[in-house]
């Protein structure tokens, strides 16, 4: 250490990087990507955004049986100035194109999107006019939960895939 200061010398540093990642003085070397990355892969906040029956088991993973809490998701967030996580749960309509859009650009930064279900991923049984083929014609979708309706299971796992992606974010700031 650094006499008066108390801050690891690059001395220090060389040392640990021979030692391994720590050294005998306790010192961690992490990038700062790994860090804010890790923060943000365990506190996912999503957003409450149901339009049909996908919703119903969107809000049943909330419940103490399924334990959502584990991911750090337990509160749904009621304004997408909070959230990060936007699910689109259910099928997605004309006239609600404008209405997703704007919720999504209200979102701050990063932002993840789920197509939970049949409906959000591919249009589902509903193939005409009136519903959009898939919430990814209009969005970034992020994981793809499929089923119809999708258990809170299969939400879970795609939030556990969505925390892989980033977890696994190589620069802050750039998504691809």
């Amino acid at each position: 250490m650094g006499v008066a200061t108390g801050v690891p010398t690059s001395q220090d540093l060389e040392m640990a990087q021979t030692q391994g990642k720590t050294g005998s003085m306790g010192l961690a070397l992490a990038k700062i990507e790994d860090v804010v990355n890790w923060g943000r892969a365990n506190s996912v906040w999503p957003l409450t955004f149901g339009l049909a029956c996908c919703a119903i088991e969107q809000i049943s993973s909330g419940m103490s049986r399924f334990d959502i809490a584990r991911f750090g998701s337990e509160v749904f967030r009621a304004s997408p100035r909070q959230a990060d996580l936007l699910i689109v749960s259910g099928r997605v309509s004309n006239k609600m194109v404008p209405v997703i859009k704007r919720v999504f650009d209200q979102m701050s930064y990063p932002k993840w999107v789920i197509a939970m279900g049949d409906c959000a991923s591919c249009g589902g049984p509903f193939n005409n006019y009136a519903i959009i083929q898939g919430v990814d014609k209009i969005l970034p979708v992020d994981v793809y939960v499929p089923g119809c309706p999708p258990r809170p299971e299969a939400l879970f796992y795609a939030i556990d895939r969505l925390r892989e992606k980033v977890k696994a974010e190589e620069k802050l700031g750039i998504r691809e």
